[in-house]
C-alpha cells in the first residue's frame, strides 16, 4: 500500500491516509489502499479496533480534484471495483469491527465521509469540516447520504448548499464529532479510548454495531427490537458471553479471546 500506512499495536490497527504533500486527497490509489487495510482489519481475528486517521497537516481534503478526470482505475484481485461508491457501501455493510475516526486539519468532502462512515469521530481542535463541492460545479455523495442523517438536516442541507466550512466546535454542538479535544492530546485521547474498546467483549461490540446499523434500515420499532434480540441471543451461546458471566460471578476480570 503506497498511500495508506496500516500500524499494528497490541489489538488495534491504526489505518493512516498518507499523502500529506496533497493534504491525504483521495485519489484512485489510496481507494484501494483503503479497501485493503479495512479488509485486512476485518479479517485478522487479532484486531479488535481500527483508529482511520491522516497523516500531516489534515485529516483528508476529499477526491483529488486533479484527479477527477481520471478514467483507469487500478482493480486489485478480490476487492470490489475501486470506485468511491463501493468504498461508503463497503464500510458501512461489511466492517462489522468498531472503526473511530480521528480527524485533524481539514476533513472535507470525502474526507468528512469517511468520517461519518466510522463509528464515531474524535476530533483535534483544529479540525476543520466542510463539502464545498457545490463551488466547483460537482455534487456530493457523502453529504446528501451520510451527512443528513448524522446532524439536522436543515444544519446538513445549509452546510452541503454553500459549501461553508465548520470548525469543531460547531461540528461538536450538531453531533457531527463526539469529542474536542487539544491537538496536543488529540491521538492520546483517541487510543485511550480505543483501548478502553479493545479491552471489552469483541463480539459484544461487533453484535452492538450490527444491531444499531441494521436497525436504522428498519423503520418499524417492534421489529428494530425482535432485531437486537435476535442479535443478542445468538451472542450468549460464544464462550465470551460465557466468560463474561463466569467472571462477573467469581470477581475477577474476564478474559475474552473473541470466540
Amino acid at each position: 500500500m503506497n498511500t495508506v500506512k496500516f500500524d499494528v499495536q497490541g489489538k488495534i490497527a491504526t489505518i493512516t491516509m498518507n499523502r500529506p504533500e496533497k493534504l491525504n486527497a483521495i485519489n484512485n490509489e489510496m481507494i484501494q489502499d483503503l479497501f485493503e487495510a479495512f479488509h485486512e482489519f476485518n479479517t485478522n481475528p487479532d484486531l479488535w479496533v481500527a483508529v482511520l486517521t491522516g497523516e500531516g497537516r489534515a485529516f483528508s481534503t476529499g477526491h483529488d480534484l486533479v484527479m477527477q478526470g481520471e478514467q483507469k482505475r487500478e482493480i486489485r484481485e478480490g476487492y470490489p471495483s475501486g470506485s468511491t461508491d463501493d468504498l461508503y457501501i463497503f464500510m458501512q455493510t461489511q466492517i462489522d469491527k468498531p472503526v473511530i475516526a480521528a480527524p485533524h486539519g481539514h476533513a472535507l468532502a470525502q474526507g468528512s465521509g469517511l468520517a461519518l462512515l466510522s463509528d464515531f469521530r474524535i476530533a483535534a481542535d483544529d479540525a476543520i469540516f466542510g463539502w464545498p463541492q457545490v463551488k466547483r460545479g460537482i455534487a456530493s455523495i457523502s453529504g446528501p447520504t451520510i451527512l443528513t442523517h448524522y446532524v439536522p438536516f436543515g444544519y446538513a442541507m445549509m452546510m452541503l448548499m454553500t459549501g461553508e466550512f465548520i470548525d469543531a466546535e460547531s461540528a461538536y454542538r450538531v453531533g457531527l464529532v463526539q469529542e474536542v479535544v487539544p491537538k496536543a492530546k488529540h491521538m492520546d485521547r483517541v487510543y485511550e479510548i480505543a483501548n478502553s474498546i479493545a479491552g471489552n467483549a469483541p463480539l459484544a461490540v461487533r453484535t452492538i454495531k450490527r444491531a444499531a446499523i441494521s436497525g436504522r434500515a428498519i423503520p418499524d420499532f417492534a421489529t428494530r427490537v425482535k432485531n437486537s434480540s435476535s442479535l443478542a441471543a445468538q451472542l450468549r451461546e460464544s464462550e465470551d458471553s460465557k466468560e463474561g458471566l463466569r467472571a462477573f460471578a467469581e470477581k475477577r476480570k474476564a478474559d475474552f479471546k473473541g470466540r
